[in-house]
């Protein structure tokens, strides 16, 4: 085995020359910097948008926005629903009431395309118990200056109004309100999560002072999002969902990439190393595998900017974001805040007086026993002899029976993906919001209690130069097609002209999904431009366009993971594994989102309303922030490993050794992430809810199951194998790979590795193999 030499400290380079000559300068430019971040981002919720599921290029929002500017009546966005309560509507008191309403919306500016059912007599404006009727009117702008101008109209119209009660509803008053719920929402999980993550980190570290670190490492990630967010609301759109995302990732990587860089560093001091030889020896090493893994998480979520959504792109904004900053606080201010604090960052240890009690009652039964620490001693203090003796005891466990476990864990995972097999894609609508919402109240009324399928209708655009039979034949070939139940119009205005098609199907039905399909290859043969539009063709659309971009973006996520693995490993196979291990634990979410929010189970407990499908865009959130995630806890196990066997040699020990000292941190960062998706997923708007329980879920399977068992069990399968890579690449590595561990030189195989004098680490190694069972090397 290679001597190491741990009495002579290592060279001091640039970056950690750079971290720790002026720490208490870095400390005071962080807080300066932190301080113009919140007043650069202050009020960015505010400017974002609550849409973006439509693709902007897509032939429907084409159709939207012709309509909207030529037709504003046909695309009305605020509806007001009148009650009349037992007069009904056809009450000559509440008809003039009405008329009054209609005519001040009429006068108000930023409105138009207003109609009502007393100006028009549409029984699809008309309650079919006569007690409802509706005020159509179109808001125009952008959604924030719509937002601003449904605040202005809500006190004046909103309420008793005589002989009448006005609701306002309509999708700019669903997706205002639902920015507001989701504000709150957020509020309130940091709330909750700020406390019980601090306790969590408390109970890992022991010392309140280092507990505190990697809260302030997050805390400065999200405000430093917050206003790069708030300078791209400049120029781009950005959904107000990316905010969750923000604080979800703000504080749960910043905790993983703190907890690794601090518990490294109390490591180094247990060895007796000075505090600045300290630092940068966890620089080196544990710095280098947060730098990579901040790449890798960065890389998963640059994958969602090649959809044309501003939904998806919102939250690679965020998330690239936030993993960058997350990164760069934790290798900049945290080692500056370490040079200051020194061994003092295991001060007010709050597990002291615990300990204490229980050497008192173990130490005249079993003294040895007490020293050695138990099975279940973590990895997160510095001061047991034995730390993470338990994980030790559980690697070995899973290398004797790897088949065993790899084929039942293997089994079990697909096994909780199947319900993923039956998912169904639709659009999210006002049934996102709490039941009480007003907005969805209004909708529900206009739902269960007019006729037809209101909002579910589908527009045809046509234009060019044609004629009145031009037309009449294209309303034949509307009305001739096997789905639709009654054709309006043509509405014309000079050389546009547009036709209402109401489906017999619901509004995101597949019947409603093949007419739109039907219209559009049946009407391209027309002499006129045609363009179909309505909620069925913007999930047409949309649909489309993430399958048509959907393989760039795996492809980018499989082929930088490779290289980026590789980098890591020198080895062809582990970045093969880390890529299907990684999909693999990722079947369980996909499998309890349709199981609990498409199919409804749990929803009574987890209070939303299921729609039978899933949002299309959700999937493509999830997966690359939850694949992200666990290839952030899978370089942390796998670089460990790999700075192991650089030493030694021995493939099966250098697993063990590498579970044994991360797993119990992945584990407590998989706990406190999971602490912290779970809290946004108390939102009342149920797509915040399934990301949040959904990534909570996959990290905590990653963690407890992926990396916990089927790794050790895959990699004692492979054998040394895995370290596999051929000549042209092994050189490629030599020159530009990365590596955890300080440069050595190769390893030769084990039976011919010579036996050195025994060293600090050595010793460890030692102990480590009695603490399995293996014999120990001299």
């Amino acid at each position: 085995m290679p001597e190491v030499n741990r009495s002579a400290p290592p060279p001091v380079g640039g970056w950690t020359r750079f971290v720790t000559a002026r720490p208490r300068l870095a400390l005071l430019a962080a807080l300066v910097i932190t301080a113009l971040a919140v007043f650069a981002g202050s009020g960015v919720a505010d400017r974002m948008g609550s849409g973006g599921w439509q693709a902007p290029d897509a032939e429907s929002t084409y159709a939207t926005e012709v309509l909207a500017r030529g037709f504003p009546v046909s695309q009305p966005n605020l509806l007001l629903l009148v009650d009349s309560g037992s007069a009904g509507v056809d009450d000559p008191a509440v008809a003039a009431e009405a008329d009054r309403l209609a005519e001040r919306l009429k006068a108000e500016p930023g409105i138009s395309g207003v109609g009502s059912y007393w100006e028009t007599a549409s029984p699809a404006l008309r309650s079919e118990d006569g007690q409802e009727a509706i005020i159509a009117a179109r808001i125009g702008g952008d959604e924030k200056t719509a937002g601003e101008t449904l605040d202005r109209l809500a006190p004046a119209f909103a309420g008793e109004r005589g002989p009448v009660t006005v609701s306002l509803g309509g999708p700019v008053a669903v997706q205002h309100e639902m920015q507001t719920i989701i504000q709150e929402d957020l509020l309130r999980a940091e709330l909750i999560a700020l406390p019980v993550t601090l306790v969590l980190l408390v109970m890992v570290f022991g010392s309140a002072v280092a507990a505190m670190l990697p809260l302030a490492v997050g805390i400065v990630a999200i405000l430093g999002t917050n206003a790069v967010l708030r300078g791209l609301t400049e120029f781009t759109d950005v959904s107000v969902f990316a905010m969750n995302l923000t604080t979800a990732l703000g504080l749960g990587l910043a905790i993983d990439y703190a907890l690794f860089i601090v518990r490294r560093f109390r490591e180094e001091l247990t060895t007796g190393a000075d505090t600045r030889t300290a630092v940068g020896t966890t620089l080196r090493t544990a710095g280098r595998t947060v730098l990579f893994s901040a790449l890798t998480v960065a890389v998963s979520l640059s994958a969602m900017l090649v959809f044309p959504q501003y939904f998806l792109r919102s939250f690679a904004y965020a998330g690239i974001a936030v993993v960058l900053l997350a990164a760069a606080a934790a290798l900049i201010l945290l080692p500056a805040a370490l040079m200051l604090l020194g061994p003092r960052v295991n001060s007010l240890d709050l597990r002291r007086l615990l300990r204490r009690r229980k050497k008192a009652t173990t130490a005249g039964a079993d003294p040895a026993g007490a020293a050695a620490g138990g099975p279940g001693a973590g990895s997160g203090g510095g001061a047991d002899a034995s730390p993470g003796r338990g994980w030790a005891w559980l690697g070995a466990l899973v290398m004797r029976r790897a088949p065993v476990f790899a084929i039942v864990t293997t089994a079990g995972l697909l096994l909780l993906g199947l319900p993923f097999l039956g998912v169904k894609f639709g659009t999210a609508d006002d049934r996102q919001l709490p039941a009480s919402a007003e907005s969805r109240v209004v909708q529900e009324h206009i739902r269960d209690g007019f006729p037809g399928s209101p909002g579910g209708g589908l527009e045809v655009l046509a234009e060019g130069q044609g004629s009145r039979a031009d037309h009449a034949e294209l309303k034949t070939r509307i009305e001739e097609l096997p789905g639709v139940l009654r054709v309006e119009g043509p509405v014309a205005d000079g050389p546009a002209a547009y036709y209402s098609v109401l489906p017999k199907g619901e509004a995101v039905s597949e019947e409603t999904q093949q007419l739109v399909r039907d219209l559009r290859a049946v009407l391209s043969a027309s002499s006129l431009d045609i363009s179909v539009t309505g909620t069925a063709a913007v999930l047409v659309d949309s649909k489309d366009a993430i399958a048509d971009r959907l393989p760039w973006a795996l492809a980018i996520i499989v082929v930088v993971t490779l290289l980026l693995v590789f980098l890591l490993t020198g080895s062809v196979l582990i970045p093969l594994q880390a890529v299907v291990l990684n999909a693999l634990s990722l079947t369980a979410m996909f499998g309890a989102v349709v199981w609990v929010f498409q199919d409804g189970n749990l929803s009574g407990l987890l209070a939303f309303t299921s729609t039978g499908d899933i949002e299309t865009t959700l999937p493509v959130l999830m997966f690359c922030v939850a694949f992200g995630l666990s290839m952030d806890y899978g370089v942390f196990l796998i670089s460990r490993i790999k700075e192991e066997y650089d030493r030694t040699g021995d493939h099966e020990y250098s697993v063990t050794f590498g579970l044994r000292h991360t797993g119990g941190l992945i584990t407590a960062a998989a706990v406190i992430l999971a602490v912290v998706m779970v809290a946004i997923g108390t939102s009342r708007v149920t797509n915040t809810k399934m990301l949040g329980l959904g990534i909570a879920l996959a990290v905590l399977m990653d963690a407890m199951v992926v990396r916990s068992l089927l790794v050790p069990a895959v990699m004692k399968l492979m054998g040394r194998s895995t370290w596999w890579a051929p000549a042209p690449l092994r050189a490629f590595h030599r020159r530009f790979g990365l590596s955890e561990g300080e440069a050595a030189p190769a390893v030769a195989p084990a039976a011919a590795v010579p036996d050195p004098e025994p060293t600090v680490e050595a010793e460890e190694t030692a102990g480590a193999r009695r603490d399995i069972g293996e014999p120990a090397r001299r």
